[in-house]
């Protein structure tokens, strides 16, 4: 079964859209935020079947897509609102995963609050879903566990080559998507943000202060984060379970669009390591 939702962002006039998969036998399940990556949304290629693979392990798991991502609710799988992608920061996207756990917690989705554990929050992310992950599990006791799939050890990696001073003077640089052939752009205000929230939007020592348990997963063939932010991570971490996937890729070797009947094999590894750790009970 499937429940759409929307929420509104704390910042701006933009929606969280999102939705749950369960298997509905009133019974609480662990609950599984899915945070998707840069140039990311929440039903992009392999996501919608492993949010059903999920959901048959018993797990409501709810994908949504974060309110600056570039998506509207009206065209959730395309970027139509670049403005919106332009003007989106760290600080923005932490918030809003914050609003879907307090809203989870409150119980404000009555069709769900019966199939839903508030004690049993768990965040997977991808790209730099992962590192929005590890830093919302750091300020918010309410998430038990995390998982990293092919994440970033620090975001300014994501305008590495760009010149911080003609950003500030043009105030926009423009990001190529190769498959939509889209110009993207991020304005100045991303790197102020992130300037200006250090300690917050500090993906290492996030890492080093988490208390709670870790599983980083990465593909040892990635092609966009190279391994080693994996294995920084997990030795930052101290107790961490690392896992490299032989020969997957960046997407764990998912595409989009997806037409396929099976998860490809580094996807379903991942998924098969994730449900391993989160169902084991915790010290």
């Amino acid at each position: 079964m499937q429940h759409h939702f929307t929420l509104p962002s704390p910042h701006g006039s933009r929606s969280i859209t999102a939705d749950a998969t369960f298997v509905p036998d009133g019974r609480p399940k662990p609950v599984i935020l899915f945070i998707h990556g840069f140039k990311g949304f929440k039903d992009w290629g392999t996501f919608p079947p492993i949010a059903g693979e999920f959901a048959s392990r018993g797990f409501l798991f709810i994908k949504f897509n974060l309110s600056h991502n570039g998506t509207t609710p009206e065209q959730p799988n395309d970027f139509a609102d670049l403005e919106a992608f332009g003007r989106n920061t760290f600080s923005i996207e932490l918030d809003d995963i914050g609003t879907l756990i307090d809203a989870l917690s409150a119980g404000q989705f009555p069709e769900l609050s019966p199939e839903t554990d508030p004690g049993q929050v768990f965040l997977v992310g991808h790209s730099r879903g992962g590192g929005l992950a590890i830093l919302k599990a750091r300020e918010d006791q309410r998430v038990r566990k995390v998982v990293t799939w092919a994440a970033v050890a620090d975001f300014a990696n994501l305008w590495r080559g760009t010149s911080e001073k003609e950003w500030r003077a043009d105030g926009v640089v423009y990001v190529a998507n190769s498959r939509t052939r889209q110009q993207m752009p991020l304005y100045y205000q991303l790197f102020e943000d992130y300037s200006l929230h250090q300690n917050r939007l500090n993906i290492r020592e996030a890492t080093r202060e988490l208390r709670v348990p870790l599983l980083v997963i990465h593909g040892d063939a990635d092609e966009t984060v190279p391994v080693e932010s994996a294995e920084e991570l997990a030795g930052l971490h101290g107790g961490a379970t690392l896992c490299l996937v032989k020969g997957g890729g960046h997407t764990f070797g998912g595409t989009h669009p997806f037409a396929g009947e099976d998860l490809p094999g580094a996807t379903r590894e991942a998924v098969n390591h994730t449900i391993a750790f989160l169902q084991k009970a915790q010290h």
